[in-house]
């Protein structure tokens, strides 16, 4: 179809992929006032994923509200819109990819609803994150280290996909407590927050809510504080010019060393070369 638009390799992307899937976008979008995008097809698959923010997304006349950690995706030649909301901002991850002639089997792996799930303090948050870390760096090894991610990130959603079809109502119980739990450490991320009021929230274990903390996100719960002190960071650095040491403190580390220790070890990094390296026009 002549209006379908074709996102070529950049440059430095170029003759570095021998087999798909192919890239051919990956990066963290700040959108700007008011921005939106009219009704358009692709000739590739989409992943957005929000990482602050909110968006009104319609996919072949189907509204969807996005937010904090929602995910969806739209296929080839399916047309859709974006629209962002007054006086709020949008955030995402925008990841454009393809087989190729390969008929590789997404939708059924993904499924037929565009909405995939809310990933919010998930490993596949995580691998989402890497994943646009390692597009903007040159050489083919970092371009295969980007297909593997992203083959690990089709595979762990169609995972917890059928993980949310077979569960009991018990388990939907302790999922409720766990997000009781991850939403209370989200909003309290920039103080020194103690099991016990994580006991008291849920009226559960210390062990028990590791347990399945981990298993509804894949990581515990100090590990997910880790991960949204992580994100605000990159927030503030990219954002605003705050100092390493200012944006340290902001997000609940009183020394500027075990800031950038912890960041280094988490996103393989530093803290400075991870937001030169990010794209955001």
């Amino acid at each position: 179809m002549s209006n379908v638009i074709h996102v070529p390799f950049p440059e430095h992307a170029a003759n570095l992929y021998f087999h798909p899937p192919y890239i051919t976008l990956a990066h963290l979008f700040h959108a700007p006032p008011h921005w939106g995008l009219t009704s358009r097809q692709l000739a590739s698959y989409q992943f957005q994923y929000v990482v602050e923010g909110a968006a009104e997304y319609e996919i072949e006349g189907r509204k969807i509200e996005t937010r904090r950690g929602d995910l969806i995706y739209h296929s080839p030649s399916q047309a859709h819109e974006v629209r962002t909301f007054p006086d709020e901002k949008y955030i995402c991850i925008s990841i454009l990819f393809d087989f190729g002639d390969i008929p590789y089997p997404v939708e059924h792996m993904l499924g037929q609803d565009r909405y995939l799930g809310n990933f919010a303090g998930h490993a596949i948050e995580k691998m989402l994150t890497r994943l646009i870390t390692h597009y903007h760096q040159p050489g083919a090894a970092h371009h295969a280290i980007c297909q593997g991610l992203l083959m690990q990130i089709i595979g762990e959603i169609s995972g917890w996909k059928r993980e949310q079809e077979n569960k009991t109502q018990g388990q939907q119980k302790i999922k409720t407590k766990m997000v009781l739990v991850r939403n209370y450490i989200a909003d309290r991320f920039d103080r020194d927050i103690k099991h016990q009021e994580l006991e008291e929230l849920s009226g559960l274990s210390r062990n028990y809510i590791i347990l399945k903390f981990r298993k509804a996100f894949g990581m515990t719960p100090f590990e997910y504080l880790t991960r949204v002190r992580i994100e605000r960071a990159k927030e503030l650095g990219i954002q605003t010019n705050m100092s390493i040491s200012e944006i340290a403190n902001r997000v609940g580390y009183a020394d500027v060393h075990t800031f950038g220790r912890m960041f280094k070890q988490n996103m393989g990094t530093s803290f400075s070369q991870f937001c030169s390296s990010m794209v955001t026009d």
